[in-house]
C-alpha cells in the first residue's frame, strides 16, 4: 500500500503546513486539552466495547446446555 486511505501523497511540507494551521486555529494551550479529550473518548469507547464483549460472553456461557 503506497499511501494511506484518504491522505494520498502527503509530504513533509504539507504535514508541516497542516500542523501550523491546526496550531493557528486551536492555539497552543488548547491542543493538549483537545488531545486529552480525544484520548479519554477513545478510552471510553474501548471500555464500552469491552463491556459489550463481556456481556456477550456471559450470555453465551449462560445459554450453553449442560453436558452431563
Amino acid at each position: 500500500m503506497d499511501h494511506l486511505l484518504f491522505l494520498g501523497n502527503l509530504g513533509t511540507g504539507e504535514i508541516v503546513i497542516i500542523a501550523l494551521a491546526v496550531l493557528l486555529v486551536f492555539g497552543g494551550k488548547k491542543i493538549p486539552e483537545l488531545m486529552k479529550g480525544i484520548g479519554k473518548g477513545i478510552r471510553n469507547f474501548k471500555d464500552g466495547v469491552k463491556g459489550i464483549e463481556d456481556d456477550i460472553n456471559i450470555h453465551d456461557t449462560d445459554n450453553t446446555p449442560d453436558k452431563r
